[in-house]
């Protein structure tokens, strides 16, 4: 292909040819004029084609470049590819940052984008709920002017960026706690990140909680046979006063056991996410030992009536299971009276198969229920201690029944008595 300098040498020659040839053919005069008529019908073309192509460089939309003979369409044609090469390049550029705003929009942090001025150039959703900002209504506005928080504004005007600060009570109806860092960048542009740390609050809460709770109720029984242990030591007692602090020693003993069977069943559960073995539980079996238990535990005190309305087994881990029909069969003998009733029904419903368990004790209030399975949760931490409760069965049962992708449900009415649901799909049904 040639080059557009060579070209316009090309035409210059045939123009000199052309009017050579018309003045040896005619006259002089009229190779002159052929000259001259050649050289304006060149410029009229070249200034047409000139102005087409300032319109077209005018035009703000992007759209086929027209095609052209000689000169002209060799200019079009690199035209074309020019701009559809910057065209691609454009494209690329926007579709990269639209996945950027995509990735930092699908972001769980918030992200807010500040000029040298504090000032709002843009944020992702997360940041207007976490601060309150409107995008669109707030943009250029100071952010000290939404975000007003004493804290925030004093990390901000101290400019020292290396650690976060914390912000809490954010929020207009849902009250949440936030950690807010800065991070310089560009010509003295920040970038705001947040972080809802709500829920790890909330984790560290529940974790002293349970820590505390755990020390205090071993701190009862360690205290009580330390000051048995001491009057043994030092006291001469005679053997029915040694057997009765012995007896009583051992009530203790037996009460941390237990403390600690319960919680390590409990973090068994909790650290184990793996659904549980899908065996056969014999169910007349699984019936039979409870009922010897609750038997033993009642000591004839109760009457206690077990039935059974199919003969159906389900699938699931036996010791699992028996822990948490053990845990709520032995709830409802120690806080149930004496003389008071006790019923434990096996039998399948149109949902699945189910095991209810219900007794005529004091009931519970409607506001004790939903944190009837937290951990260390009591509705009455004095008669739990005495009848030996240790305040994780609830949440053992809790624990043992989402993993055989079952419900607990809890009816129960105060002065007539409580009733418990562990309900079963009809696919743990062997």
């Amino acid at each position: 292909m040639l080059s557009l300098r060579t070209r316009l040498i090309v035409i210059f020659i045939i123009t000199l040819i052309i009017s050579w040839v018309m003045g040896l053919a005619f006259s002089a005069v009229t190779g002159w004029m052929s000259a001259v008529i050649c050289l304006a019908i060149l410029l009229v073309h070249q200034l047409w084609h000139a102005s087409k192509l300032t319109q077209l460089l005018l035009s703000p939309s992007y759209g086929e470049v027209p095609g052209a003979l000689g000169i002209w369409g060799e200019i079009y044609y690199r035209l074309h590819k020019l701009v559809k090469g910057w065209r691609d390049q454009v494209v690329e550029v926007e579709q990269q940052h639209q996945r950027f705003i995509e990735a930092i929009q699908a972001s769980p942090n918030g992200v807010v984008m500040l000029n040298e001025d504090d000032q709002i150039e843009w944020c992702n959703a997360i940041a207007g709920k976490h601060f309150g900002i409107n995008p669109r209504r707030d943009a250029m506005q100071r952010i000290t002017h939404i975000l007003r928080k004493p804290a925030f504004v004093q990390y901000i005007v101290r400019q020292n960026y290396r650690e976060p600060v914390k912000l809490t009570g954010m929020g207009d109806f849902e009250q949440f706690s936030l950690e807010v860092q800065i991070f310089p960048y560009g010509d003295k542009q920040k970038l705001v990140l947040s972080q809802d740390i709500s829920q790890i609050e909330k984790s560290d809460a529940m974790r002293r909680d349970f820590v505390a709770n755990v020390s205090h109720e071993l701190k009862t029984p360690l205290t009580v046979l330390a000051g048995f242990l001491e009057t043994v030591r030092e006291l001469d007692l005679n053997q029915d006063d040694r057997d009765k602090y012995l007896e009583m020693m051992s009530v203790q003993t037996g009460r941390m056991k237990t403390l600690v069977e319960d919680l390590l069943t409990l973090a068994k559960l909790e650290g184990n996410p793996e659904p549980p073995v899908s065996q056969v539980v014999n169910m007349p079996n699984m019936l039979s030992r409870l009922k010897l238990d609750a038997e033993g535990l009642s000591q004839g005190q109760h009457q206690i009536n077990f039935q059974s309305q199919t003969d159906k087994n389900i699938l699931g881990d036996d010791m699992e299971l028996y822990s948490a029909f053990g845990n709520l069969v032995s709830n409802a003998v120690r806080y149930t009276p004496e003389g008071g009733k006790i019923d434990i029904l096996w039998q399948e419903t149109k949902d699945g198969i189910q095991l209810c368990v219900s007794d005529t004790g004091p009931g519970i209030a409607a506001e004790h229920i939903p944190r009837l399975t937290e951990r260390f949760y009591r509705v009455d931490r004095s008669r739990s201690r005495e009848t030996g409760g240790t305040g994780l069965g609830m949440a053992i049962v809790k624990h043992v029944i989402n993993r055989h992708h079952g419900e607990l449900k809890i009816e129960s009415t105060v002065g007539l008595g409580s009733r418990f649901y562990l309900l079963f799909p009809k696919q743990r049904i062997a």
